[in-house]
């Protein structure tokens, strides 16, 4: 067996997950993050993760053990409140949940934690591809460094810099723009938010906004509100002015009850502004030698509980692949993009914040909820 020259850009789980199932294999990697190092950036809050495509993805790449050692007990537990506070669905945690909820930073640290070192390059921002001959590649960095490869996988989010090779698809602005904000030491400092908010997480609804938030493992809340508005909102608002855009965010939740819009108020970070966006449902490109793309880099869609789970399990798939034609890699992508294009599409289906955020929200919402098995999609 002759191994081929693994390349991935960008660190993220479903880079990872690849990096980890091909070792996991025999089959070397180099993984390239733009970011300066592992701790370079906060890597998100709470996942859960599914028994159909992250728990398998896991189980892949021979870590499932260690991402038990992971999970959060009681988190699995979700509310569902009106503007003004009332309770309108409580599902607590009674332990029969099969999503069960980690960190993100946790879960991407096991994931470094399994790869030897020096797989992951740190501080090499990707600025273009071009494609050479027999299938290879060669990456640019802002470094003014280059590197040829004979597999390239993009696993570099929602601005990959590896799809335009592949697709003339960009991602669109999908109606919807999130206020990330951070309440830490809940329990003590923000004791009326966390009450609402309980032990799991929190689904603040109304048509057009909302709130959600969950309670992290140190005992902070992590929220967003979200606001169903066009893109460049709030453009009489300057983004980098926390004081400002805070206000100008309550505003549009005037008459909530003080303990939601608290999420917002009382927040220990500045506001940080995250329009949504997505690519075409059911985007694909033809075959090229060589190259392909796993996770938003390949099918972003609005967070909808599945994007983290579907990366990792594109990366397990594509490195099983690799492992199974490692001399006929044409072969392990046909067979790879085949099926990731379907699963894809199908996760993408459901039109989750017209559910959450449309005109029958809350009781939409609720009504989804309770029609599958009690936990949200």
């Amino acid at each position: 067996m002759t191994a081929p020259v693994v390349t991935v850009v960008g660190a993220g789980l479903g880079g990872l997950a690849l990096a980890r199932v091909l070792h996991v294999h025999g089959i070397p990697a180099t993984v390239y993050e733009a970011e300066a190092s592992a701790t370079a950036r906060a890597q998100g809050g709470m996942l859960d993760i599914h028994p159909w495509n992250g728990q398998p993805a896991l189980a892949a790449a021979g870590l499932i053990e260690e991402f038990r050692g992971l999970v959060l007990e009681g988190r699995e537990s979700y509310r569902v409140l009106d503007r003004t506070g009332s309770v309108l669905l409580d599902l607590p945690d009674d332990g029969t949940g099969s999503r069960p909820e980690v960190q993100r930073g946790q879960l991407r640290q096991l994931l470094l934690d399994s790869l030897p070192d020096g797989t992951v390059r740190w501080g090499h921002k990707v600025t273009g591809v071009r494609a050479l001959s027999n299938g290879r590649h060669e990456v640019r960095f802002a470094n003014g460094g280059t590197v040829t490869t004979s597999l390239l996988v993009g696993a570099d989010g929602a601005w990959s810099r590896v799809r335009p090779v592949l697709s003339d698809a960009t991602p669109t602005y999908a109606g919807v723009t999130s206020v990330e904000t951070f309440l830490s030491d809940a329990a003590s400092r923000h004791p009326a938010a966390a009450e609402a908010v309980g032990p799991g997480s929190l689904f603040a609804l109304a048509p057009g906004k909302g709130f959600l938030a969950m309670r992290e493992a140190d005992g902070s809340l992590h929220s967003y509100a979200q606001l169903v508005k066009p893109l460049g909102w709030p453009a009489d608002t300057d983004a980098s002015d926390a004081a400002a855009l805070t206000a100008r965010v309550v505003a549009e939740f005037e008459g909530w009850a003080p303990q939601l819009t608290a999420l917002l108020t009382d927040s220990d970070t500045a506001p940080f502004l995250r329009p949504l966006h997505t690519l075409p449902v059911g985007h694909r490109w033809d075959p090229m030698p060589g190259i392909t793309l796993l996770g938003d880099a390949a099918h972003l869609a609005p967070p909808n509980g599945e994007g983290a789970n579907l990366a990792m399990l594109d990366g397990a798939e594509l490195g099983r692949a690799v492992a199974r034609y490692p001399d006929d890699i044409e072969k392990a992508l046909a067979e790879y993009e085949q099926a990731m294009f379907a699963r894809a599409a199908e996760a993408a289906g459901e039109d989750v914040y017209g559910i959450m955020l449309g005109d029958g929200a809350p009781h939409s919402w609720i009504a989804m909820m309770t029609e599958d098995d009690g936990q949200p999609s």
